[in-house]
């Protein structure tokens, strides 16, 4: 009777354990892969990263992947994923943050399938969703922005206010620059390239001569616009230093490919967590871009200290140097 107890106590434990650090998915190995995206894999940019993760996944599971595009609808989404589940896919990934909401509303119908989103909340067993903790690789495109500012105004093109890279860029220019102004406008989507222009129209008129186009559909345009007016960029999502080594001063990359590669080893593996997992630099997933010769070596091996003191003891700097 007192090993039953026992034994009765510690599965107590073990639930209660679970319950606030995120289940395991008990779905078994990896069979088949699936990818959901709201516009298109041919944008260069956020698409297609996640395209390429799912190819990575492909190449390392010998194992058939699909993907489907323009799935933004509840609707839409519910028919590709009850085509996945036909064709014995175990993992979907919804690439964008719209996904959770859905995916929570449909997951219980599929008990077999692993549902994974980005940025959201994850609510139930079989769902996860990855969050970028964005503000840090705001921070230190900030300081690049602080630093390279002649008119001590610099601008933002974000999609949302809640970005948390757009409140680290903020804090990164008043750091590295306390007499600099930041200039904000929000797009309100992540893909209207006609309103960010406009934007980058009005950042033009404020004497902004460094601007951070944080919105993955609308940056590579706002760039090219920044190049025509001879002004600085901070890249954003990927290395976008190929638009132009002299304009594009550094990006803040997420290597969403590589986070597609890790979520699939733990699925796999049996120890991919359901809920809300988040990742940074620790885990190689965010990095800073390639630097552009208008940086100078001396503040080039600064911004190099601090992203590597960040990633031993998950510290930002406090003082200029």
């Amino acid at each position: 009777m007192k090993k039953a107890l026992i034994r009765w106590g510690s599965l107590v434990l073990c639930l209660l354990l679970l319950s606030s650090c995120g289940q395991v998915f008990s779905g078994g190995q990896l069979q088949k892969a699936g990818l959901l995206v709201p516009d298109t894999i041919n944008d260069q940019v956020w698409g297609t990263k996640g395209y390429k993760g799912l190819l990575k996944i492909q190449s390392t599971y010998d194992i058939d992947v699909y993907y489907k595009e323009g799935m933004n609808s509840q609707l839409v989404v519910e028919r590709a994923v009850k085509e996945f589940s036909k064709k014995g896919v175990n993992l979907i990934f919804g690439h964008g943050n719209e996904y959770a909401e859905y995916f929570n509303q449909i997951s219980a119908q599929y008990p077999d399938i692993q549902f994974v989103s980005f940025n959201g909340d994850a609510q139930n067993e079989n769902t996860t969703s990855l969050n970028f903790e964005g503000y840090a690789m705001g921070f230190f495109g900030g300081m690049v922005a602080g630093e390279m500012t002649a008119t001590n105004i610099v601008g933002i093109i974000a999609a949302f206010e809640w970005q948390p890279e757009v409140k680290g860029f903020i804090d990164g220019v008043n750091f590295q620059n306390d007499e600099a102004d930041v200039k904000i406008h929000y797009v309100e989507n992540w893909d209207d390239a006609h309103k960010a222009a406009g934007l980058m129209d009005k950042l033009v008129i404020e004497k902004a001569d460094v601007v951070y186009p944080a919105g993955d559909g609308y940056n590579v345009p706002v760039i090219e616009k920044v190049k025509e007016h001879g002004l600085y960029a901070i890249g954003y999502v990927s290395d976008q230093s190929h638009l132009g080594k002299s304009a594009v001063l550094t990006s803040t990359i997420q290597h969403v490919d590589h986070l597609y590669e890790i979520v699939a080893e733990q699925f796999h593996n049996g120890e991919l967590q359901s809920g809300n997992l988040s990742f940074d630099f620790q885990e190689d997933v965010i990095s800073l871009g390639a630097y552009s010769p208008e940086l100078s070596p001396t503040f080039i091996q600064q911004l190099n200290a601090a992203v590597k003191k960040y990633k031993e003891t998950g510290n930002l700097p406090t003082e200029p140097s």
